[in-house]
């Protein structure tokens, strides 16, 4: 009978850090937080690793947290990687079918998969996923599911994701030196779509904005398979500094006063108040200033986000748009995203884990479900193969 086993998934995000350890039991497939912790990131930028050892210490803490907690051993982790430095490009690959009977097998995928992999990217860049779109057998294109057909030419039209080596390997450095393996490195972009989208909303066709702090992620997807991703280097801390330069405070009491008080909602209270925030002297400002600061850069965001779809040609998109990260819990962030993107929107929270229904828990908790599917996959459950032959390319990346 098969037993549950711990999935510990780790978010390395540029204002705070998490750690959860969760078990999950392949027979009913329902998953129980067996403990989670997070920490005030520090070395961290932009969503990048920038200093190694400020990272792991604050991952070393969380581990030994979590172990206090759970009353298991931390020996591994899936983590999260983030920055602007990710970049996608549409790929093809073509192979011949290598079984006599014709019949296209698993390692065909895999072989015409890898050769989706050889074309030139930047120097110092790496390839980390590849993201099969569809198949064409024998000049008949549109496959979903190409194993099992008869054909003697497979071709796969993939959506590749790279990002930049150094920085990569600094999330690596940062966990491996912390005394914890590195189970698998994801994009937290991916992840947090894992998390919140449908099957039904990737088939249509949908957009997922990961508002984190440093960044947002953008992912875009369609007949059930990614088409393009997309990282600005605008994020909610930008919100905070915006409420401390226009209100003359410091950044502390300015993310306290957008938490408390902050509102994408049009208000017509123009009336000064004076709140004690930090227990010092009182902030002056009135609820309908706030209000334009923080919708002034959200718009931005929006802003860019509706450029980058108009330039794929995916700017109506059936499904609409999907807000989640930290920055989504601003209140009346979904109309006005319906307003700029001119898109039905609602905001994406995770609900496989019911006890970390926060979209700020997205990433983490789509860590947990990538994990689950290699996990199955390599016990013989019921992930899709695609997840299992992630290892086989990671052997063939430097």
């Amino acid at each position: 009978m098969a037993r549950p086993y711990i999935i510990n998934a780790l978010d390395i995000g540029s204002s705070v850090i998490k750690l959860i350890s969760v078990s999950k039991n392949p027979k009913s497939d329902k998953y129980e937080v067996l403990a989670q912790a997070q920490e005030t990131s520090a070395g961290v930028r932009k969503g990048v690793v920038m200093e190694v050892s400020k990272v792991s210490e604050i991952i070393s803490s969380l581990v030994k947290k979590v172990e206090q907690d759970s009353g298991r051993k931390v020996e591994g982790v899936y983590a999260s990687a983030g920055g602007g430095h990710f970049f996608c490009a549409p790929s093809k690959g073509l192979v011949s079918v290598s079984r006599a009977d014709q019949k296209i097998s698993k390692e065909d995928i895999a072989r015409v998969l890898l050769a989706a992999q050889t074309f030139s990217i930047p120097s110092n860049n790496e390839i980390m996923e590849v993201f099969p779109r569809n198949f064409t057998v024998d000049g008949q294109g549109g496959v979903k599911e190409a194993v099992g057909m008869s054909g003697v030419r497979l071709e796969a039209d993939v959506t590749v994701l790279g990002g930049f080596t150094p920085y990569i390997r600094n999330s690596n450095k940062s966990i491996s030196a912390s005394g914890v393996n590195v189970n698998d490195l994801y994009p937290d972009f991916l992840a947090s779509s894992k998390a919140v989208l449908t099957p039904r909303e990737k088939e249509l066709g949908v957009c997922v904005l990961d508002i984190g702090a440093g960044t947002t992620g953008m992912s875009v997807y369609e007949e059930g398979s990614l088409v393009h991703t997309f990282v600005f280097p605008i994020g909610s801390a930008h919100i905070t500094n915006d409420i401390a330069v226009c209100l003359k405070t410091d950044i502390d009491t300015a993310e306290k006063i957008k938490i408390e008080f902050g509102s994408c909602k049009k208000t017509g209270e123009r009336s000064e108040k004076k709140i004690n925030v930090s227990g010092e002297e009182p902030i002056v400002f009135s609820k309908k200033t706030l209000s334009e600061i923080i919708e002034a850069r959200v718009c931005e965001i929006f802003e860019l986000a509706f450029k980058e779809l108009k330039k794929i040609s995916k700017s109506e998109l059936p499904a609409g748009v999907i807000l989640t990260g930290g920055g989504a819990k601003i209140p009346g962030l979904r109309e006005l995203a319906r307003k700029e993107l001119k898109l039905p929107c609602r905001i994406g929270r995770p609900t496989s884990l019911i006890e970390l229904d926060d979209p700020a828990l997205a990433t983490v908790c789509g860590l947990v479900l990538e994990a689950s599917d290699m996990e199955d996959d390599e016990k013989g459950g019921s992930g899709g193969f695609l997840s299992g032959i992630k290892k086989f390319f990671k052997s063939f990346i430097p």
